[in-house]
């Protein structure tokens, strides 16, 4: 019986591609080159192709990727919640801020919204939605958002957050008025989030 996993030089050439393909995407926008993508993962031309036939196909990873990591820290936060080592108010919170102050990936998602990782971006979407189902759920049980407030809502401020070029003091102001406009607002997280 043969091993499949991939060598470990093609991995780290795997990994290499998505990381500077995802930073350039970031800074430059979904139209940076193939060649450009490869000189900055110190690959050359032919292996990225090999290991990413279309750029189409390399978006599709890097959502993918990002999809994975989105997952991942939206059901931690929500476990966090169900072990009672956090409050889904709080974790609402961190959702929020992580949207506005640290808008890479926010950014990220947005570029590669176009049609070659329409899927991808999909599944994110609907991933994520499950996950802040269970927070707003449980934020409601504690009282913690006005009853009217919906999963809808929480998922209309994260996509009309402000962007990166929204000066920081701005954003927070943001971040402060939309916490408030979902529930009662305990003294320590107003504090935490000015």
């Amino acid at each position: 019986m043969t091993d499949r996993r991939p060598r470990a030089d093609a991995q780290r050439n795997r990994t290499a591609i998505v990381e500077a393909a995802r930073d350039l995407v970031i800074t430059t926008g979904p139209e940076v080159g193939m060649d450009e993508i490869a000189a900055a993962a110190g690959v050359a031309v032919g292996t990225l192709y090999r290991h990413f036939p279309s750029k189409a196909v390399l978006l599709e990873a890097i959502v993918d990727d990002l999809s994975t990591s989105i997952d991942e820290s939206l059901t931690a936060a929500a476990d966090r919640v169900e072990d009672g080592a956090s409050r889904p108010e709080d974790e609402i919170t961190a959702l929020l801020a992580n949207i506005v102050l640290e808008v890479r990936q926010e950014r990220l998602l947005r570029f590669t919204a176009a049609d070659p990782a329409a899927d991808s971006l999909r599944r994110v979407q609907e991933r994520g939605r499950t996950v802040v189902e269970r927070l707003v759920a449980a934020a409601h049980r504690n009282g913690a958002l006005y009853a009217d407030v919906t999963v809808d809502d929480v998922i209309l401020l994260l996509t009309t957050a402000p962007s990166d070029g929204v000066p920081e003091s701005e954003q927070l102001r943001w971040l402060d008025l939309a916490r408030r406009a979902l529930g009662p607002l305990p003294r320590d997280v107003s504090e935490s989030v000015s």
